[in-house]
């Protein structure tokens, strides 16, 4: 039997591992002890020593276990044994890695305490990139940095047969290096603002609250000009290149909440829910936030206006609330904590503003769509499977209809795991984009036009 290059099944068995990568499993389970030993005092008392140690043993053996798992035999996506997993299937290895990584961000966001040897343990490289002590969020975006080039490492390698996949997951790996770790660190360093420059409202909404807006403008050094960053790329840079590129330029290629769930959160893509009842539900709640946050920014500059005199503390209990329930326990306890329950993506499907504003501008203004060529489709399923927006995908393919949805993120991997080809990701014309089978493809990026 002949299977087609981009779904192929190994000769190793489903859970099988060689000695090499038994050897990587030790050395990532040693590095992992290392943090736990660091966390109870010895990253305070030797941070030399344990940072090296435990990065030396985790990234050392995550690699090894990458390269023997996905460098050998022919390219193509080998998804062996995934729905049967204990961990990525939700069975009792998810909930576990799912309720350790929830009480991780809880600590994180409201006892960084209990972590102060982790915190105390990134010193040394704080020191050398920021030139002061670190604090909880650069010990945070060093392991999520590390995160995202460790598996963006795997999935170069799992999805090598596929040029889209690899540019897409290189793109993702260099924006969060550079300019969402590297940049803000070297800025403080120079006594310049932390800004990130990747990060734009809603998503990050301080930089256009009143009170970030007046802190960045009359900010010395750069501080000027990276608040007119921040608004030219929210009011003209992100329509525009949502006009030309749909949804995918931001969400698949730059944006870091996506770069961890592309990387990191792989393995867990298949268990988003594809229901009906989520659709519904993923409609609402990602509106609402959208609606939640517009509100607060006009109230507070309404506030800021009027120096308080309208609306008094109103403004800023909405801003309070706002932050703590949207953007630290949704975006991050739920966002990705839930990774190994819900699927990755359960953050920017249901309550991401910047994606529901790349939405709307997707569904309703932009050149991009998924074609289809329903005559070629088996329906195999693996697109509506794989799809980590919950997609039925499927459904549109036997109909021969173009995929034209404010959730897809562009990412491809429909595409990628379609043993027919039937899927192709495209841009064109406006007009008539809808109509599926009568599309003629003028450009396309990484996949052949539909015939």
């Amino acid at each position: 039997m002949n299977y087609s290059p981009s779904f192929q099944l190994t000769s190793n068995p489903a859970g099988h591992t060689g000695k090499a990568q038994r050897t990587a499993l030790m050395l990532i389970g040693l590095g992992v002890l290392a943090l736990l030993v660091a966390t109870f005092g010895a990253g305070a008392a030797q941070p030399i020593v344990m940072l090296s140690l435990s990065m030396a043993l985790l990234v050392g053996g995550g690699l090894l276990y990458i390269a023997k798992q996905y460098s050998g035999g022919i390219a193509g996506i080998k998804n062996n044994g995934l729905t049967f997993s204990s961990s990525t299937a939700r069975g009792s290895v998810g909930w576990v890695l799912a309720i350790v990584i929830t009480g991780f961000y809880v600590l994180l966001y409201w006892f960084p305490e209990t972590l102060e040897g982790l915190i105390r343990m990134m010193d040394p490289l704080s020191y050398t990139l920021r030139g002061q002590p670190s604090d909880q969020w650069f010990m945070y975006g060093t392991f999520y940095t590390l995160a995202i080039v460790v598996m963006g490492y795997r999935a170069i390698l799992k999805y090598r047969h596929s040029r889209y996949q690899m540019i897409r997951t290189a793109s993702v790996m260099f924006f969060q290096l550079f300019f969402a770790f590297l940049i803000p660190a070297l800025l403080v360093m120079f006594q310049q603002k932390e800004f990130y420059f990747t990060y734009f409202w809603p998503l990050k909404y301080y930089y256009l609250f009143p009170s970030g807006y007046q802190e960045f403008a009359e900010g010395g050094g750069l501080a000027p000009f990276m608040i007119r960053w921040a608004a030219i790329m929210t009011f003209i840079g992100t329509p525009v290149l949502t006009y030309f590129f749909g949804k995918r330029w931001y969400c698949s290629w730059v944006c870091g909440c996506g770069g961890l769930a592309e990387t990191a959160g792989d393995q867990w893509r298949q268990l988003s829910d594809k229901s009906l009842t989520a659709w519904k539900i993923e409609r609402w709640m990602i509106h609402s936030v959208l609606l939640f946050i517009t509100l607060t920014t006009a109230l507070l500059w309404i506030n800021s206006a009027s120096q308080g005199a309208l609306l008094g503390s109103v403004s800023q209990g909405f801003a309070s609330v706002y932050g703590f329930a949207i953007g630290a326990m949704f975006s991050g306890v739920i966002g990705v904590g839930f990774y190994p329950i819900m699927g990755t993506r359960v953050w920017c499907r249901f309550g991401c503003p910047m994606a529901a504003v790349l939405g709307i501008l997707q569904k309703k203004l932009s050149r991009f769509r998924i074609t289809t060529n329903g005559g070629q489709c088996i329906s195999c399923g693996n697109c509506s499977t794989y799809c980590e927006m919950g997609i039925d995908v499927r459904g549109y393919a036997q109909r021969g209809e173009n995929i034209i949805r404010a959730s897809c993120v562009g990412c491809g991997i429909c595409a990628a795991v379609c043993p027919r080809g039937v899927l192709s990701l495209e841009n064109g014309p406006t007009e008539g984009r809808y109509n599926g089978g009568q599309f003629v493809a003028v450009e396309s990026i990484g996949m052949p036009p539909k015939q």
